[in-house]
Parts: structure tokens; C-alpha cells; sequence
């Protein structure tokens, strides 16, 4: 009986560990997206401090629809126009129209610089095999 509740209890403690350190990856993303953002929009210290928790609101009902709608591709476009849309009302209140549909722009070159980096940085993992099996 104790081995299986010590058994359960690491299963348990594992799982907590796995899903605090996804949030913590989040938060970073999330972080790192909202400060990119900010520069490129060049808000000032009064825009940004406005900004940030409207743009943390918005993140999270985002990675939930990612997270929620992985498995069709249709239904996950329509809930992030649908995000976009009202979240493009309260980001207009802050920093003004044209800035606030540049918000979007912005999210999507961040995503697209993310995915080039963990490209290079998979071919670098990937390069010394390609040379061993070169040698060999």
C-alpha cells in the first residue's frame, strides 16, 4: 500500500512540476511578446503601463484557444479573429486606432521570429550528426 500511494504521490508531484514549468514558459513567451510589442509601437511609460494588463488578458484567452482548438484548424482561426476583434476595441482605448490593429502585426512577426530561432537552433543540434556521418 505505501509503495503505491509513494507511486501515485511522484506521478502527482511530476504532473504539478510538467504543468508549472509550461506556465512559466508561457509567461516568459508572453512577456517577451508584450515587450517586443511595445517597442515596436514605441509606447510611452504611460501607454505601456495601460497596455500590459490588457495585453496579459488577451495572451491568455489566446493560448487557451491554441490550446483548445489544436485539432481543427477552421474553429481556431475563427476564435482568434474573434479575440482579435474585441481585444482590437480595448487596445484602440489605449493606444489609439492605427496602433491598435498594429498590435496583431506585431504578435505575428514576434511568432514568426520564434519559429526562425528554434529553426536554426535545431539544424545546429542537428549539424554535428550530419558531419559524423559525412566522416564515417
Amino acid at each position: 500500500m505505501k509503495k503505491i500511494l509513494f507511486i501515485l504521490s511522484l506521478l502527482f508531484i511530476s504532473t504539478l512540476a510538467a504543468k508549472a514549468q509550461e506556465e512559466d514558459g508561457d509567461d516568459r513567451i508572453r512577456d517577451k511578446m508584450r515587450e517586443y510589442i511595445q517597442l515596436r509601437l514605441k509606447l510611452n511609460k504611460d501607454e505601456a503601463d495601460r497596455f500590459t494588463p490588457v495585453f496579459i488578458r488577451y495572451f491568455r484567452e489566446w493560448r487557451t484557444a491554441l490550446k483548445e482548438n489544436r485539432s481543427d484548424r477552421l474553429i481556431l482561426q475563427q476564435k482568434v479573429v474573434e479575440l482579435r476583434l474585441r481585444y482590437r476595441g480595448e487596445f484602440k482605448e489605449i493606444i489609439g486606432e492605427r496602433r491598435s490593429n498594429e498590435v496583431f502585426k506585431r504578435q505575428d512577426d514576434f511568432i514568426q521570429e520564434l519559429k526562425t530561432i528554434r529553426q536554426e537552433r535545431m539544424r545546429d543540434r542537428q549539424a554535428p550528426r550530419r558531419i559524423r556521418i559525412m566522416i564515417d
